[in-house]
């Protein structure tokens, strides 16, 4: 230590001393103590504490005495739990001054901290920008410019901030609707009966298709999708970051095939390659069906399942590789005992393993379409136990994605209440 004089250092928190050597400070495993072995005068030391007597070599920082003591336990031990009758994010604030993080708390407790975030709804969004310019005159011309491109984002964005974001929604919702149920009625036998013509007439059905009422529905659609895309692009913030979310992606995925479909009816003309291409368009149309997920934008219960599975993909993939090991065990077993040994019947449906794995999983998740099913004795044994292991395999992760999928719905929830109460405030003005 290169400040103050004594073998020992005395830390005087809220009242309560603790005396430490000097070496001890060097390695000490909290932050804001241990940058107490680097000071060199009076002001880097006051820089890190609240307050430092020179006559004592004491330190003295003003917080909460107990909470400092339990962390003093997890010095010690290495366990870091809550202080009785505290509040967690009290006692959490008092982690994070000293240099801790949420990790270091034993795992029961990191639970009841999570639980305690989401129930008091403590995921506070960042502040706006310009806040602080209220009421200090007139903003200068960029300020109000940046406001304005913050509105116009928090519009197309949120939902819920404004009357305008809540008739945008409106009507986005009604042109998804629109847009699904034309693609529905388009499967309908009196639709498809143009699909069945020869392939000089599909080709002049599909150009003149864009001028019936579904083609011109179909449109609309469309350009109303891509004017909210390229208008969300234009007023986002990080155009790198807006290219990479994954509904943003979901929205190119499903403007794209429209475009792509109309710029090979224009090019393929009357090609003996129609015929391919006619196939490739049936597969552009069908993924317009990717346009029920844009309504992710406007419902927590979607975007709370979305954001559960980013969350959770580590139990999703723990979940997936149960089921292949266990498909990989009971398909060659089953494979085995109903095909392989020679007992006098031979069940042709496990001819072989990889016809067996159908069996097993939909056995393990307890469908039981009844196409394939064991007739030998050892087989059924086998199938009761493929049965009854596939409903504990599937239990084992389901804990974690339910705790996940409540937090982020509680999450969710509050920023959507947010931008409620910032409603009001709006019809009050």
């Amino acid at each position: 230590m290169n400040f103050g004089r004594g073998p020992s250092v005395v830390l005087n928190v809220g009242g309560t001393r603790y005396s430490f050597s000097r070496e001890v400070l060097k390695d000490f495993p909290l932050r804001r103590v241990s940058r107490l072995h680097g000071c060199l005068s009076e002001q880097d030391v006051l820089e890190v504490c609240d307050d430092y007597d020179r006559e004592r070599n004491e330190y003295f920082f003003d917080r909460h005495s107990e909470a400092f003591g339990f962390i003093m336990l997890y010095v010690r031990h290495g366990h870091l739990r809550f202080v009785p009758h505290m509040c967690e994010l009290s006692f959490y604030n008092e982690m994070i001054y000293w240099g801790l993080e949420g990790s270091h708390l034993d795992y029961c407790c990191q639970r009841r901290l999570d639980d305690r975030m989401s129930e008091t709804c403590t995921y506070y969004a960042a502040e706006e920008p310009n806040g602080g310019l209220e009421g200090k005159g007139r903003r200068p011309p960029a300020a109000e410019g940046k406001k304005w491109l913050e509105r116009m984002r928090r519009t197309f964005e949120e939902p819920t901030s404004s009357v305008a974001a809540q008739v945008l929604a409106t009507v986005s919702i009604l042109f998804v609707i629109v847009s699904m149920v034309v693609l529905c009625a388009s499967t309908l036998p009196e639709w498809r009966a143009p699909e069945n013509r020869s392939v000089e007439e599909q080709s002049r059905y599909t150009a003149e298709s864009v001028r019936e009422p579904s083609g011109i529905i179909e449109a609309i659609c469309i350009g109303w999708f891509t004017a909210e895309c390229i208008v969300r692009f234009i007023v986002s913030k990080n155009k790198c970051e807006f290219v990479r979310r994954p509904l943003n992606i979901i929205d190119l995925l499903a403007i794209t095939p429209y475009y792509i479909s109309v710029l090979m009816t224009v090019f393929t003309g009357e090609n003996s390659q129609l015929q391919r291409a006619g196939v490739t368009l049936r597969v552009l149309r069908m993924m317009r069906i990717f346009w029920v997920i844009k309504l992710a934008r406007h419902f927590i219960g979607l975007q709370t399942l979305g954001l559960t599975l980013k969350r959770c993909y580590r139990e999703m993939v723990m979940l997936l590789v149960f089921i292949c090991v266990a498909m990989a065990i009971f398909s060659a077993l089953s494979q085995l005992l109903e095909n392989g040994l020679d007992l006098g019947t031979k069940n042709k449906d496990y001819a072989s393993i990889p016809a067996a794995c159908w069996w097993v999983i939909i056995s393990m998740t307890t469908v039981g379409y009844g196409d394939m099913c064991p007739i030998t004795v050892p087989g059924r044994i086998l199938g009761g136990i493929c049965v009854v292991s596939g409903i504990v395999l599937l239990a084992l992760p389901i804990t974690f994605i339910y705790h996940s999928f409540v937090q982020c719905y509680h999450e969710l929830k509050f920023r959507s209440a947010r931008y409620s109460r910032s409603l009001s405030a709006e019809f009050l003005n």
